[in-house]
């Protein structure tokens, strides 16, 4: 049972050698084994990775297996993105967030399934095949990092890495009950991943526990001299703020009143109680509404879309244009659409336009509040084949998250409220300032400890 470690508990009983990285890679493989034919989570699994983890046990990460989403480059081991177009890329060079990653003495299991070219909130896009939710396998588990959120909630990696534009961290990791940290855009370096919305695109943390999240985003941000969009700020040791508490904080509880949550709401009402509890001031605060969202995201990532893919022609690299699935045609067209001339004006540009609406709301209440507060999804995981004539199942299933996304913000997701007849999960979304991880780690983690909803923290706690 190694494998259900926390990537704190692992890194731990390696380093006081209470646990062989054998015995710690054996549990992991056997877990991959007996489920990932069915789950579909690792499209590839590294050659022998016990083996280079064997070296690594003075580093910070002391050599623990990590799940990485598919669109990583990652040197000499296949890259695909979900995409046949991919189909048998080996990248000769490395993405510099694994670069860190492994610097920092992690060493990448395999390779996770997700939406094709990140295009879709289910990972039911992806090319070879959907994955399913561990937690109940009639079930999607999110996207486009669905992969990874499955991978970490079925105990077949310690930890892992996906990729957000509008929800595709935060989303997969409600879901599937884990913890998914969205850095700050620039946090961490975009360099190498295969793009999606060059303008959005934030790698990050799909953890079991906030703690986890914290440990990993400590050795893979900063700034990169090959990623110009990275900020030049320094990276504080974000497990500083673990047990720190709320005490003092004002929170503000954003989208209550919003149509089509009123489910979720009155779960999520509850759950807010439990900051007053802990200290902090809880206040209803109307924010911008985020349905205006959908149609900013729809039209800014199509755009983006359109200029990134172009590169896939089938001269360069990978096979030819004719492999691309449904969905990243329909995007291609919709972005070329937008962008042509006479038009550009009256979609694209204004959509930017309202963009920076949303930007000036949030700078606007955080004069006020600390964090900002809503769920992650406004409902449960949706049943496989939900995105089936679905053309913007993803852009509504990420409501409530592309706002802060487009707007730049660092944001976590966190297990708030488990359905003891499905035994799916609600996840809260808990969004700061630009830079300000340290907040949403913060009251992320005084929340988890002070709540049951964390499956391995419970755990934790019942051994005590």
């Amino acid at each position: 049972m190694h494998n259900t470690l926390t990537l704190k508990q692992a890194i731990s009983k390696l380093k006081n050698k209470e646990l062989t990285h054998k015995d710690l890679y054996q549990a992991v493989s056997d877990s991959v084994q007996g489920k990932n034919k069915k789950l579909n989570v690792y499209l590839t699994v590294s050659k022998n990775p016990e083996k280079q983890a064997e070296e690594l046990l003075d580093t910070p990460l002391a050599g623990v297996p990590i799940a990485v989403k598919d669109n990583f480059c990652t040197l000499n081991l296949r890259t695909t993105a979900s995409s046949t177009v991919l189909d048998n890329f080996i990248p000769q060079f490395e993405s510099t967030v694994i670069t860190k990653l492994k610097k920092a003495g992690g060493v990448v299991y395999g390779k996770t399934n997700m939406d094709a070219w990140a295009h879709g909130s289910s990972t039911e896009t992806s090319q070879y095949g959907r994955t399913l939710n561990p937690r109940n396998i009639d079930h999607l588990p999110g996207g486009s990092s669905g992969g990874s959120a499955a991978a970490v909630a079925a105990d077949m990696c310690i930890a892992a890495l996906g990729t957000e534009t509008a929800g595709s961290i935060r989303q997969p990791a409600a879901w599937c009950g884990v913890v998914g940290l969205k850095p700050t855009y620039g946090r961490c370096s975009r360099y190498g991943v295969v793009a999606m919305a060059s303008s959005t695109d934030s790698p990050g943390p799909i953890t079991k526990t906030v703690e986890d999240a914290a440990i990993l985003l400590n050795h893979i941000a900063g700034p990169d001299k090959y990623d110009a969009t990275t900020g030049p700020h320094g990276v504080p040791d974000f497990t500083q703020y673990i047990g720190k508490g709320v005490k003092g904080l004002k929170i503000g509880y954003i989208y209550k009143d919003l149509k089509g949550l009123e489910a979720v709401t009155k779960i999520f009402e509850k759950e807010m109680k439990v900051f007053e509890k802990l200290g902090a001031t809880v206040t209803v605060v109307d924010a911008m509404n985020p349905r205006y969202g959908i149609s900013v995201y729809t039209i800014v990532q199509r755009g983006e879309v359109s200029s990134n893919l172009g590169r896939y022609d089938g001269i360069r690299y990978g096979n030819d244009r004719s492999h691309f699935g449904d969905e990243a045609k329909r995007r291609i067209m919709l972005g070329t659409y937008t962008l042509s001339k006479g038009y550009a004006d009256q979609y694209y540009n204004t959509a930017q336009k309202v963009r920076t609406l949303y930007i000036k709301n949030y700078e606007e209440l955080f004069k006020t509040y600390d964090v900002l507060i809503a769920p992650t999804s406004p409902g449960f995981a949706k049943k496989i084949g939900a995105t089936q004539g679905a053309a913007m199942f993803g852009e509504l299933e990420d409501l409530l998250l592309e706002a802060s996304s487009l707007s730049g913000l660092p944001g976590i997701s966190i297990p708030c409220y488990q359905d003891p007849k499905t035994n799916l999960f609600l996840g809260m979304n808990i969004i700061a300032p630009m830079w300000r991880e340290d907040l949403v780690i913060q009251v992320a983690d005084a929340y988890e400890q002070a709540t049951n909803w964390n499956t391995w923290r419970t755990k934790e706690k019942a051994k005590k």
